[in-house]
């Protein structure tokens, strides 16, 4: 399974020049005035992940599949956007759907570059975006209470269990806290889920920063650091337009660009590595001499769950899974390797899979 990431924040704050850096194109267009990203822009990216090279490099495999993630760019909201100010609340649907979200914040100071409210402030940024949703999201639980009270009346017992999941996320909104911090018992998690809550995504804070501050950040990221901390949020600290620049110049290029800059990577690996702790999700591989594959999974997920993320067929006849650590295939230099030094194990429907794991399936079809 890949995901899919929303990029919110106020306008002008590097949305789109983020995002453009990001999918290596020029989709967004990147202006300074507010809402110049009018429809939703899409982007698919590779995860980057140097194993699933050495890895295929091993297999000899002819094809190299990375796991991929999907970055929607969502268009400014503004204070008042649930009531129809600025564009309106017509993208808060784009962010339903969505996996997680990724809340830039703007995190330097240039006179040239206008803000919306007047001053560059991101904490009060990120309560005014998470205000918008959260008035969003009380409207629509209100609404839905509001239309289960004849299957209610009926005894739906289904209805009963929507019912107290909605009041609870009634409660904590009309407390002032998001619904990510109400807490969900594993019985009730898809039933929550399906709500799609907008203040129930998991938040990223992407702290925007001068080019100067990208490799140690500054005051304003800090606080925004200490911000996310509180609320067991990400953060991750970029520079835009480090970003930008270094998506069109070649690797060897931008790599001495970065390393001038005094960063040992590039933002893009930085923000889905926070991405995938923020989510809990992991990598698995299947190699062989036609390809060298990533999948992307959730931490905790079982051998035929995770056998499902490649075709339905494998979760349904799974009969078990021939797996190898990523260190221990490296060691032997492949499976044979493996098999030599006993790393090779055989396991069955109960096996929770690794980070790094190397997988074969067999299945009944």
């Amino acid at each position: 399974m890949g995901f899919r990431m929303g990029i919110v924040g106020l306008p002008n704050v590097g949305k789109s020049t983020l995002f453009n850096a990001l999918t290596r194109t020029a989709a967004a267009q990147a202006a300074n005035f507010p809402f110049c990203t009018i429809e939703p822009n899409v982007g698919e990216v590779a995860v980057p992940d140097p194993r699933l090279d050495r890895l295929a490099a091993i297999a000899g495999s002819r094809q190299i599949i990375p796991a991929r993630i999907t970055f929607v760019d969502i268009a400014g909201l503004v204070k008042g956007a649930s009531r129809g100010e600025g564009l309106g609340n017509q993208f808060l649907a784009n962010i339903r759907e969505v996996d997680a979200i990724a809340h830039v914040l703007r995190c330097f100071e240039d006179g040239d570059i206008t803000h919306v409210e007047g001053r560059v402030d991101p904490l009060a940024d990120a309560e005014t975006i998470e205000t918008e949703l959260m008035i969003a999201d009380l409207e629509s639980v209100e609404r839905r209470l509001a239309n289960l009270q004849r299957k209610l009346k009926g005894g739906d017992k289904e209805a009963a269990a929507q019912e107290r999941l909605l009041k609870s996320a009634q409660a904590a909104l009309e407390a002032g806290r998001p619904a990510r911090s109400v807490s969900i018992a594993e019985d009730d998690r898809k039933a929550w889920d399906m709500l799609q809550l907008l203040t129930a995504k998991p938040v990223l804070y992407v702290c925007n920063v001068a080019e100067n501050d990208a490799a140690a950040g500054n005051a304003l990221s800090g606080a925004v650091a200490a911000m996310a901390a509180g609320q067991g949020a990400g953060h991750v600290v970029i520079s835009a337009r480090i970003e930008e620049e270094i998506s069109q110049l070649p690797q060897d290029e931008a790599q001495m660009f970065l390393s001038e800059m005094g960063l040992e990577e590039a933002g893009l690996d930085r923000l889905i590595r926070a991405a995938y702790a923020l989510l809990g999700l992991q990598t698995y591989f299947t190699v062989g001499p036609k390809e060298a594959r990533a999948w992307t999974i959730t931490r905790g997920t079982l051998a035929p769950q995770a056998a499902g993320v490649i075709h339905g067929d494998f979760e349904k006849g799974f009969i078990r899974a021939e797996t190898v650590a990523y260190d221990d295939y490296i060691a032997g230099q492949g499976e044979a390797g493996a098999r030599e030094a006993g790393k090779f194990r055989v396991e069955g429907k109960s096996y929770e899979v690794k980070d790094g794991d190397v997988l074969h399936f067999l299945f009944n079809a």
